[in-house]
């Protein structure tokens, strides 16, 4: 089955000044400032891309399961516990990140969101055998990686092949605004905007009609 590409050539995004402090936008902990673990590569998406991401988003978040795959400073996953998702996993590569993100949490009460210390495409391998057991499956999946790295394919792939995503799960991607980003084909996109040097975009899963030819 053919996969749909949106964008062109990839091209690299210059470093920004990074942020010392993370701002939680909206939700029960609105204005609550987080401090920001000191890791090279670490890049928290902005307050202006994710007053707008979260904007899209905007009830389809409560009650629902959300998985935050790269989750570095916790801009995304934090905001999504604010705002009353069931439960948030928070994976992280970096062990000063991860225990930043653990006291967080501990910090907020959020204890219905777990940050695991581990590579994202082997947590995906292990949570394929375990969703409907002990893990539901995921209604809205944020990948941003670290840019360098360029593993959205290898994620999306992994994401789509692993059965942990519910059928009508939402994605969120974040990117070079040149990274060529392919998708499989029942991942409709749904909202696409650029700022700066930084693409990001909302894709909607639909469920595969396996009757059809």
């Amino acid at each position: 089955m053919p996969k749909r590409s949106s964008s062109s050539s990839p091209k690299a995004v210059k470093p920004a000044n990074k942020p010392s402090q993370l701002r939680i936008i909206g939700g029960q902990w609105r204005g609550r400032k987080l401090a920001i673990a000191d890791v090279d590569g670490l890049r928290p998406t902005g307050d202006r891309i994710r007053e707008t991401l979260f904007n899209w988003l905007q009830g389809n978040i409560v009650e629902r399961y959300c998985l935050d795959l790269f989750a570095g400073s916790g801009a995304l996953g934090l905001e999504c516990l604010s705002r009353g998702a069931t439960k948030v996993f928070l994976l992280e590569k970096h062990p000063a990140a991860a225990t930043q993100l653990r006291q967080h949490c501990e910090r907020l009460d959020a204890s219905n969101g777990e940050v695991v210390e581990c590579d994202t495409l082997g947590w995906i391998e292990k949570a394929s055998k375990e969703v409907g057991k002990n893990i539901s499956p995921i209604d809205i999946a944020f990948i941003d990686p670290p840019f360098a790295a360029n593993l959205w394919t290898a994620v999306i792939d992994s994401l789509e092949s692993s059965g942990i995503l519910s059928p009508t799960a939402i994605i969120y991607i974040e990117s070079p605004k040149e990274q060529v980003i392919t998708t499989p084909p029942h991942w409709e996109l749904t909202k696409e905007k650029r700022t700066g040097q930084v693409c990001y975009r909302l894709f909607q899963r639909h469920q595969i009609d396996h009757a059809q030819p």
